[in-house]
C-alpha cells in the first residue's frame, strides 16, 4: 500500500525490473504457442496432414504442460519460482533445439516430440510467472497486474506469426495437378514431390533455433537478476492439498472455465488461416498476414482491458466479453462458404472473417482472469491450486483437434461448423464469470 496517497501498489517497490523480466516471458512463450497455428497450415501440405492430424500439434503442446505442471508446482514450492523460472527455459530452448533433427528426418513424431518438450518447459513459465506476478504488489491489483504482463503476450504472438508468415510459409502451394505431375517427374534420388516436401519441412527449424538461442539469453539475465525472497517456511509447513482445494468452488470452477477457455482461444486461432483459405481467395502469405492483425487485435484488447478495469470488476467485464463471442462465433458459422443458404456468404466473404477476427478482441483478457479468479483467497493451497490451474490448459489439446474431427466429417468438410465448441465454451466462461467466480471457502487474505 502507497502510504502517501492510500493506494494499493501494482508492483512491489524495488521489484519494477524483475517484474518487467518475468513480462518478458509472457512475450517468449507466446512465440512457439503462436507459431503453432502457422505450423497447422504448414504440416497440412509439408506432411500431407489432416485437418484433425495437425490439430494434434496443439494436443501435443498442451499435453506438456499438463503432463508437468504438478511436477513444475512441486518444484518450485521446493526451490522457489526463479530455480522454476530457468528450469522452464532450459527445457524450452532444448525443445526448440529438436527441430533441427525433426525438420532433416521429416518425421511427424520428432516434431511432436519438439513440441512437447517446448510444452513441458512452457508449464514451469505459465505456473511460475503467473503465479509469481500475482504475488509481486497488492492482492487487489492482482487482476490488473496479471493482465498488464500478459498484455506483453500478443506482443510475442505477433511477433511469431510474422515470423511464421515471412519465414516458414513459402507461397508454394502446388494444386492437386500440379503435385500430380511433379510425384511423375521421377530422378535417380527420388522425385519432384518428395523434394518439394522436404525443401517445405526444411524452412520450419531456422525460426526455433533462433528462437531457442534467444531463450537461453533470457535464462542468462534471470540468473543474474535479484528476486525477492520467498517465505519457504511458511510453504513447508503448509504445501497445500487436494482435499482443501475442494473447499474453494472458484477455484474448481476456474479450472472448468480455463479448460473452455484454451478450447476456444487454440482452436479459433489454429484455424484461422484454413477458415480463410476455405472462404476467400487468399494465399497461405495473406491469409498469415491477417493472423498477424489477429494477433495485434489480441493486444488492443488486453491493454484496452487492462485500462477498462479500472471501473469495472474484471470477472463481469469477461461475461459481457463472453456472451459478445457467442454472437461472433455464430456469424463465423453463417457466414462461412459451408452455410451459403444463408446467404450471409454472398455479400461478402469477409463477413464470417472479420467475426472471427473480432473474436480474439473479446478472448484477450480471459486467461489472466480466469487465473486470477481462480488462485485468489487460496492462501497456502496457491501453489497447489495454480499448477492444477495449468493443467486445464488441456482443454486446447482436446477441443482443437476436436474442431478438425468435426471440419474433417464427410458432411462438413469445412472448419465453419467446427465453431460449434468455442460457442459452448464461452458459454461456460460466462457462467463461471458472471457466478462461479465469487470466492468461497475458508478465504485467506
Amino acid at each position: 500500500m502507497n502510504p502517501k496517497k492510500n493506494i494499493p501498489n501494482l508492483i512491489t517497490p524495488g521489484y519494477v525490473f524483475t517484474f518487467a523480466l518475468v513480462a518478458l516471458l509472457f512475450f517468449l512463450w507466446a512465440l512457439p504457442n503462436v507459431l503453432n497455428d502457422i505450423l497447422i497450415k504448414q504440416f497440412q501440405k509439408s506432411l500431407e496432414l489432416s485437418r484433425f492430424e495437425a490439430g494434434l500439434i496443439q494436443t501435443a503442446i498442451k499435453l506438456g504442460y499438463f503432463c508437468l505442471a504438478i511436477p513444475a508446482g512441486l518444484y518450485m514450492q521446493r526451490f522457489g519460482y526463479k530455480s522454476g523460472l530457468l528450469t522452464g527455459l532450459l527445457v524450452f530452448a532444448a525443445g526448440c533445439f529438436l527441430f533441427y533433427p525433426a525438420a532433416t528426418s521429416g518425421v511427424y513424431f520428432i516434431f511432436l516430440s519438439g513440441i512437447f518438450v517446448i510444452g513441458s518447459g512452457l508449464s514451469f513459465l505459465e505456473l511460475g510467472a503467473n503465479s509469481f506476478i500475482t504475488t509481486l504488489g497488492d492482492p487487489s491489483t492482482s487482476a490488473r497486474r496479471l493482465n498488464l504482463a500478459q498484455s506483453f503476450n500478443p506482443i510475442g504472438g505477433i511477433t511469431g506469426v510474422t515470423l511464421g508468415t515471412l519465414f516458414i510459409f513459402s507461397g508454394n502451394e502446388p494444386t492437386k495437378e500440379q503435385i500430380a505431375e511433379m510425384k511423375a517427374q521421377v530422378t535417380a534420388t527420388g522425385n519432384a514431390y518428395m523434394d518439394f516436401l522436404q525443401t517445405e519441412n526444411s524452412r520450419v527449424w531456422p525460426t526455433y533455433i533462433i528462437i531457442g538461442i534467444l531463450v537461453l539469453v533470457v535464462a542468462l539475465l534471470i540468473w543474474k537478476t535479484k528476486f525477492p525472497k520467498v517465505d519457504v517456511s511458511g510453504d513447508a509447513q503448509h504445501k497445500g492439498s487436494f482435499r482443501a482445494l475442494l473447499q474453494y468452488p472458484h477455484w474448481y470452477g476456474a479450472i472448468i472455465s480455463q479448460f473452455f477457455y484454451l478450447g476456444a482461444q487454440l482452436g479459433t486461432w489454429s484455424y484461422l488461416i484454413t477458415y480463410v483459405q476455405e472462404n476467400s481467395p487468399m494465399t497461405e502469405k495473406q491469409a498469415g498476414g491477417l493472423l498477424v492483425a489477429n494477433m495485434i487485435i489480441f493486444m488492443v484488447g488486453r491493454f484496452f482491458s487492462t485500462y477498462l478495469m479500472k471501473w469495472v470488476q474484471a470477472t463481469r467485464l469477461m461475461g459481457i466479453y463472453a456472451l459478445v463471442n457467442i454472437g461472433l462465433a455464430t456469424v463465423v458459422i453463417l457466414g462461412s462458404e459451408w452455410a451459403s443458404w444463408t446467404g450471409i456468404h454472398g455479400i461478402s466473404y469477409w463477413i464470417g472473417i472479420c467475426a472471427m477476427m473480432a473474436t480474439t478482441f473479446f478472448m484477450s483478457l480471459m486467461y489472466p482472469t480466469n487465473f486470477a479468479s481462480g488462485v485468489k483467497g487460496l492462501g497456502p493451497h496457491a501453489k497447489l491450486g495454480a499448477s492444477i490451474l495449468v493443467m486445464s490448459l488441456i482443454g486446447g489439446a482436446i477441443l482443437t483437434p476436436l474442431i478438425g474431427f468435426i471440419a474433417d466429417a464427410p458432411w462438413a468438410k469445412a472448419i465453419a461448423p467446427g465453431m460449434l465448441i468455442p460457442i459452448v465454451s464461452y458459454a461456460v466462461i460466462g457462467w463461471y464469470a458472471f457466478y462461479g467466480s465469487r470466492p468461497r471457502g475458508p478465504i485467506y487474505e
